[in-house]
């Protein structure tokens, strides 16, 4: 489709997001063709990341523009947005209007929080993908799942292979490849730990065991939400 018109892409910035599943993802979107890439919050003030960088929204929920496709992405700040109101209403509202609706690693427990990933497969990070069942979803060990036009990357560094996704599926492969080489995404990490099915039982143990408060503290801000649907 690399001859269609200008695509509308916008991602919720929120407080607490993890800044790399926003930002892989946008520095992808914006080298799309014609692409009109927006991040919108309730307010235009600075948001800080969970690590503190900050961010400028550019649009507000109210004001926000229509959309093609629209982006949740995760960080510990998902927590807060599962109990949101305003927030899963502006997304219940988006997605009657977009192409695609997406996520970035948690961001698909906030899609289940406004009840729009029942009966589709997704998938998010490993720490809490089997949250996602709790939400009516059907959870994939994937890096990108793509069911309907529901589409979900896994945990932070799939940012980049979920974008480069959409891009393929709405532009074109061409298009995709030739972002991909600008980026030189050509990924060759230095150890051989980004999964659970690679990294070592010890470590594996040892980061799950690191994380086990705050997955449980999201997994119960899972049930509230999973109870009002």
């Amino acid at each position: 489709m690399a001859d269609s018109p200008a695509l509308s892409i916008g991602f919720l910035l929120f407080p607490g997001v993890t800044q790399l599943d926003l930002t892989w993802p946008y520095e992808v979107f914006v080298r799309a063709p014609g692409a009109q890439v927006h991040l919108i919050w309730k307010d235009l003030a600075p948001v800080n990341a969970d690590r503190g960088l900050a961010i400028l929204p550019t649009v507000t929920l109210a004001e926000c523009p229509a959309l093609d496709v629209i982006c949740v992405p995760g960080g510990p700040g998902q927590i807060d947005l599962m109990d949101d109101d305003e927030v899963l209403d502006f997304l219940r509202q988006k997605a009657k209007e977009v192409k695609l609706v997406t996520s970035v690693c948690t961001g698909s427990l906030v899609l289940g929080a406004a009840g729009l990933l029942q009966g589709y497969k997704a998938t998010t990070h490993w720490g809490s993908l089997d949250q996602l069942a709790l939400l009516g979803a059907q959870p994939v060990e994937e890096r990108v799942v793509h069911d309907g036009n529901r589409i979900s990357g896994a945990g932070v560094t799939s940012g980049i292979d979920f974008a480069l996704t959409v891009v393929a599926g709405l532009y074109g492969d061409a298009v995709a490849q030739e972002i991909q080489l600008q980026l030189e995404y050509d990924p060759a990490p230095p150890f051989n730990a980004g999964s659970p099915r690679s990294a070592a039982p010890e470590l594996l143990q040892a980061v799950r065991l690191k994380q086990a408060s705050f997955v449980e503290k999201r997994r119960q801000a899972t049930q509230r939400a999973a109870a009002k649907l």
